[in-house]
């Protein structure tokens, strides 16, 4: 396909984009590369997303997981063409700098304290609380007390989890330290590390979702600060033919199917 022929194309699929009427001709420009923060990796939702947009255009879509921010990063520099994030405060600083445009919210989550199991009296799991701040003022206060058996998780690698983690720590008004505050592995989910060390951390939902589960509880849920956006975007620098595409799709009806069947997200309001 010439590129006069291939930018006619992507101008008739763009007018038809309102009525979701998606064209499979495929773009020959090469896959888009699509950067998503690592927690939206781990829970799948990203991929979905790629594999559904591919189905209904026929483009191939590279999901590269990444913390966030340099994420941001690689996207203002344009090595990737679009990009999904989970906070939206230095999405918005790259915004008014013109580095990124097109940004939609496609997506509702939350994240959570998880640790061990609390049961009850009747050997129940305790239910969760629904303040972070009060519960990680009692953490330090526990994990003062007896630092060598008590374990807390930071992702500490610029991902959405460790930027909401240290919000979280400042309005609990709390500097963790070790032996107890401890660097998760780079490479490997912080959900699954967390299980495997049976210890405490704050986790995204869907990657919960995925990978979470015994001996491990969720601790805190439904604290407003604890609010997820997801939003899609792409690069100002980018010159993929198909990546505003991207955007009205993963924006638009089928985009927001694909979010609400996913386990821990919803589709924004």
């Amino acid at each position: 396909m010439s590129l006069v022929n291939r930018r006619s194309w992507i101008a008739g699929a763009l007018a038809g984009a309102g009525a979701l009427a998606w064209s499979r001709t495929p773009v020959t420009e090469g896959a888009l590369r699509m950067g998503a923060d690592r927690a939206l990796v781990d829970s799948g939702l990203a991929r979905s997303l790629a594999r559904a947009f591919g189905r209904d255009t026929g483009i191939a879509v590279e999901v590269i997981g990444q913390p966030l921010l340099p994420l941001l990063e690689a996207l203002a520099a344009g090595e990737y063409d679009a990009g999904l994030a989970n906070a939206p405060g230095p999405v918005a600083r790259l915004d008014t700098q013109g580095l990124v445009y097109d940004v939609h919210a496609i997506a509702q989550g939350e994240f959570m304290l998880v640790g061990p199991g609390a049961a009850t009296a009747r050997g129940r799991a305790a239910p969760p609380q629904h303040d972070i701040a009060a519960a990680l003022a009692g953490l330090h206060a526990m994990a003062e007390q007896e630092p060598q058996s008590f374990v807390f998780l930071t992702a500490e690698d610029g991902s959405g989890e460790h930027f909401v983690e240290q919000s979280a720590w400042r309005a609990a008004r709390v500097a963790p330290r070790a032996p107890w505050y401890q660097r998760a592995e780079p490479h490997a989910p912080l959900v699954t590390q967390a299980r495997n060390r049976r210890a405490w951390a704050i986790v995204e939902r869907g990657a919960w979702s995925a990978l979470g589960g015994a001996p491990l509880a969720v601790r805190v849920e439904g604290d407003a600060t604890l609010g997820e956006e997801v939003q899609a975007m792409r690069s100002f620098h980018s010159p993929h033919p198909a990546a505003k595409i991207f955007i009205a799709w993963i924006s638009g009806g089928r985009g927001r199917a694909v979010v609400a069947a996913h386990r821990g997200y919803r589709a924004p309001h």
